[in-house]
């Protein structure tokens, strides 16, 4: 499918929508809808839309990172995005119409039009479109969109305090948890309005094993004896793009890896833990439960993995050129 080239005619790009956050509504900015670029105001669903009923949609979050020094927007792991993006749509029975080529090109078209100039969110959606009443995936009209917000640091960067959280990770054979879909999120949301309830910045959920999973929307790390350990991708936890490219520095710096089951316990007897995700890139945590992590600092295999993959998205470390993609001709 081509993408056509601008019209004549076609909406002025909007101002930048407003700083986003966890409570703030987005407004402003542009939208991929309908196979057009419109003003996101004009983006919208009927309340009987299926997806709304019943949760039957997935998405994708991209980061795309503005370097002032070179005027330029790197977006991270856009192909890698959209592969995974198409995976979730074809577990939900959700045809998109679209390549991993086209998505990627209509992104950097949105972006450029939109004149974003600013770190940014990017979040695909796909989903059941049909106004009925009825459970069910075949033979409904399916939709898609994309749409854009400003984002900065969405957890802290600085040292997360975390607790495991009383909600059980969603078992892969009853959503699946290796893809990003719409209702699957309740079971993390239920699990970090718990915790920030209690006093906490995250949640780390287990497993139906009582393994330890992942956290609210972002991998775990943890790191024991110099080497660093993760869940592997049957214990319930999204196949992250983030978490792979955290294990290819750490190959790369000469850290040890290992892929196994965590057990609760050995989150109290961790020396570092991070979390790792395209919204909360990797962010150290210095409690769990109250207990402090190592001794209650940042660690330096922590530290170290965050400085150079910010280098990297950012376009500073040129080995890393390939995981880039820029929204302006360069």
């Amino acid at each position: 499918m081509a993408i056509p080239a601008e019209a004549a005619g076609h909406p002025a790009p909007t101002a930048p929508a407003s700083t986003a956050s966890k409570k703030k509504e987005i407004e402003g900015g542009l939208a991929f809808w309908g196979g057009r670029i419109v003003p996101l105001a004009e983006a919208n669903v009927n309340i009987a839309t299926h997806a709304l009923n019943y949760g039957t949609g997935c998405f994708e979050g991209i980061r795309a990172y503005w370097v002032e020094e070179k005027e330029q927007l790197y977006l991270l792991k856009l192909p890698e995005h959209y592969r995974r993006f198409l995976k979730s749509c074809a577990l939900l029975r959700i045809e998109c119409p679209y390549t991993v080529e086209e998505l990627c090109a209509w992104t950097v078209r949105l972006l450029r039009e939109g004149r974003v100039r600013h770190d940014a969110y990017v979040r695909p959606l796909g989903f059941k479109a049909s106004r009925v009443i009825g459970v069910g995936l075949s033979g409904l009209r399916d939709e898609f969109g994309i749409f854009y917000a400003p984002l900065g640091n969405y957890v802290a960067m600085d040292g997360l305090r975390v607790c495991v959280s009383p909600w059980q990770r969603i078992s892969d054979n009853a959503v699946p948890s290796r893809s990003k879909t719409t209702g699957s999120y309740v079971n993390i949301s239920l699990a970090v309005d718990q915790a920030q309830r209690d006093g906490y910045d995250e949640a780390i959920l287990l497993n139906a094993q009582g393994h330890v999973s992942e956290a609210s929307g972002a991998n775990i790390f943890l790191v024991r004896n110099g080497r660093l350990i993760t869940p592997p991708v049957t214990e319930d936890i999204l196949e992250g793009i983030t978490r792979d490219a955290v294990i290819e520095l750490a190959q790369a710096l000469g850290i040890p890896v290992e892929e196994r089951p965590v057990d609760r316990t050995e989150l109290y007897v961790a020396d570092e833990i991070f979390l790792t995700g395209t919204a909360a890139q990797v962010a150290p945590v210095t409690s769990v439960d109250g207990r402090p992590v190592g001794d209650g600092r940042i660690g330096p295999i922590s530290r170290r993995l965050q400085e150079v993959y910010l280098d990297a998205v950012r376009g500073r470390n040129p080995a890393y050129a390939s995981w880039l993609t820029p929204v302006y001709e360069e």
